[in-house]
């Protein structure tokens, strides 16, 4: 079974239809043994082949079992699990937030183990909790930088004309310029500017299926004491976990780039 399971997820990542000795190499194994596990895969329905030109793909009951198991995801227990292995490896305050039509509304949150704290504000989408701006947070960023724009652009302009806005922030360009910052960089980040005196925190995009923005995870701390530099252990492993989360709701891109490539040294199993 893990042999042919090694088979079948060098198919899923090789992302179109392959040659048996394509198969082979990315499995490693000869492919004569490839040939027999995708024997046995046709018969079961997970793999078929096109007699048109002799490549191997997914089959019907791959497909199904694929649908199956995505109508049994529930994207919020999966979120609140990552907060909380996110909380246990950063020590600061986690969170989950979702798009609530009006801006980010933060929907799990996870209280680090440490004697001074952030705690944020929890709803439902489109009812109660905190709604958080786009310009002002880290999550409004993340989810301006990759919702499409006719989701954010009238909420995005009300917010240009606030004067608790820095200046550097009141034209479209600059707006533009650092969303492009952002979604090159994968999260983002809120310390000097922000709402919240003394609050600093960070960002990043989880995925779903379709390569869509689902949710966002965020941590936050106490500024000064919270590391929000790109090489720093807190951003690393923020994106870390959203990556890996967008992975197990299905996506297959992250920030663009191909799943598997986001960080070499976390590439899938096998």
């Amino acid at each position: 079974m893990e042999v042919g399971v090694r088979v079948l997820r060098a198919m899923a990542t090789g992302q179109r239809a392959m040659m048996l000795k394509d198969i082979a190499a990315a499995a490693g194994m000869a492919p004569s043994k490839a040939h027999r596990y995708l024997v046995s895969l046709i018969r079961s329905g997970l793999v078929e082949q096109d007699p048109a030109n002799a490549r191997y793909d997914l089959g019907p009951f791959a497909l199904s079992m694929g649908l199956v198991a995505l109508d049994r995801l529930d994207r919020i227990r999966l979120g609140q699990n990552t907060i909380a292995q996110l909380r246990d490896e950063v020590n600061e305050t986690t969170a989950l937030a979702v798009w609530g039509g009006d801006g980010p509304v933060i929907v799990r949150w996870e209280r680090p183990r440490r004697p001074i704290t952030v705690n944020v504000t929890t709803g439902t989408t489109g009812t109660t909790g905190t709604t958080l701006d786009l310009l002002s947070s880290g999550t409004g960023l993340v989810f301006a930088a990759w919702l499409p724009q006719q989701a954010t652009a009238a909420l995005l302009a009300r917010e240009m004309t606030s004067e608790r806005l820095p200046e550097a922030l009141r034209s479209k360009q600059a707006v533009n310029a650092l969303l492009e910052r952002i979604r090159s960089q994968g999260y983002a980040t809120t310390a000097s500017y922000h709402y919240v005196p003394g609050v600093a925190g960070a960002a990043a995009p989880v995925f779903n299926v379709k390569n869509e923005i689902s949710m966002a995870l965020l941590t936050v701390g106490v500024q000064g004491m919270f590391d929000c530099s790109e090489d720093g252990a807190v951003v690393h492993a923020l994106k870390r976990h959203a990556r890996q989360l967008s992975e197990r709701l299905g996506a297959t891109l992250y920030a663009g780039e191909p799943i598997s490539a986001v960080y070499p040294d976390l590439s899938l199993p096998g």
